[in-house]
């Protein structure tokens, strides 16, 4: 039978329990926890290059609607939130990660459907070739001194982004992998049962996850670890993977609660440092009279509770507006190119989803094929 990696569900789970740990990271100020918390933000990093390849790869829409759409998407109320708080987008610096990663991913998939088009390059050549294009232009930008047009912004974007310069790119590369993972998944998990495999992919995964973490993991000194972090995050990630789907129970199987988390990521990170935590995380609200640092246990939980209810309400709230408004303008952008131009629009409908990391996996299935149709 099919097994479809990385469903969408799963990936919203993970997505999920990847922005539970960041809160409690930030509300418990759980510091010793940090590099795992860098790997954490580099997977949904990595997640932004993945799912669009996988998106653009197979419905080659590199319209302005689809730009758009995606740019509402991930900026909108962040923009809004930063505006009217007069709070600086370096505390969001997740944004613009996500931002330039859609468009570097976008950049990337539309040379290899050039390449394709007018060169008549094989899938395979015009992929690897268009990757190792945008690999170039990353080690040209990010390994030179050029990185430090960064420092124009801020001394923080030019940290952050550094810290994840090849996430998205990491991401397109295991996208392009796609086809041949679906094709092991297929034969490890798809008929007759195969227990071996299951506990040398487990074994396989947790040795990677190992070395990772006593080879960097575990230094203390996030000063230390910061430099070779864009290098090394992808073994842990490919490790958790390996784990995650290692047996057809597992793949096919997620958290619904978890996969709510995930599906207003975006809201929840950004509103975490306003309605859950405010002062850039260095104070907690206090709603229920009793419950401050030094108050009893028991009101400490039920304010956190009650906080943590009225944050995720907001933050739900807040999606469905930015959705809403993300839909809105696209169909006025497509009345406007059908009004003006004599090619209609062309885009794919937005829907309501979570800035399209991942997109449906009965469109992202490669054919059997060499070609891509």
């Amino acid at each position: 039978s099919r097994i479809t990696f990385l469903s969408r569900p799963q990936t919203e789970e993970w997505k999920g329990w990847m922005q539970f740990a960041f809160i409690m990271y930030h509300y418990y100020r759980a510091w010793s926890a940090y590099n795992w918390i860098r790997v954490f933000v580099s997977s949904y990093v990595w997640m932004t290059g993945f799912g669009n390849f996988l998106y653009f790869d197979k419905k080659k829409d590199f319209s302005i609607e689809r730009m758009v759409s995606m740019f509402l998407r991930i900026n909108y109320f962040p923009l809004l939130l930063s505006a009217a708080t007069k709070t600086s987008l370096d505390l969001y610096y997740v944004v613009p990660l996500h931002t330039e990663g859609f468009f570097m991913t976008l950049i990337t998939c539309k040379l290899a459907a050039e390449l394709e088009d007018r060169f008549r390059m094989p899938y395979w050549k015009s992929r690897i070739t268009a990757i190792l294009i945008s690999l170039l232009v990353h080690v040209l930008f990010f390994e030179t001194k050029a990185v430090n047009f960064l420092l124009y912004f801020s001394d923080e974007m030019h940290f952050r982004f550094q810290a994840d310069k090849y996430s998205a790119w990491l991401g397109i590369v295991c996208g392009l992998l796609m086809r041949k993972v679906n094709e092991y998944m297929f034969w490890a998990y798809g008929g007759e049962s195969r227990p071996f495999v299951s506990w040398t992919q487990r074994i396989s995964g947790v040795a990677l996850i190992a070395l990772w973490y006593f080879s960097f993991g575990k230094l203390g000194d996030k000063f230390q670890y910061n430099p070779v972090h864009p290098y090394i995050f992808i073994v842990p990630l490919v490790g958790y993977l390996m784990i995650r789907n290692s047996s057809k129970h597992l793949t096919e199987c997620h958290s619904t609660f978890l996969e709510f988390l995930g599906r207003n990521t975006l809201e929840t990170y950004v509103l975490q440092f306003h309605l859950f935590m405010n002062h850039q995380v260095q104070y907690i609200p206090v709603v229920i009279p009793g419950s401050g640092e030094d108050g009893e246990t028991y009101l400490r939980v039920a304010n956190m509770l009650l906080c943590g209810c009225i944050f995720v309400i907001v933050a739900v709230w807040a999606r469905k507006i930015t959705v809403s408004t993300q839909n809105s303008v696209v169909e006025l952008v497509e009345n406007i190119r059908a009004k003006f131009s004599s090619n209609p629009p062309t885009s794919q409908p937005t829907g309501d989803e979570e800035m399209k990391p991942m997109i449906d996996q009965d469109d992202a299935q490669p054919v059997q094929s060499i070609e891509m149709t």
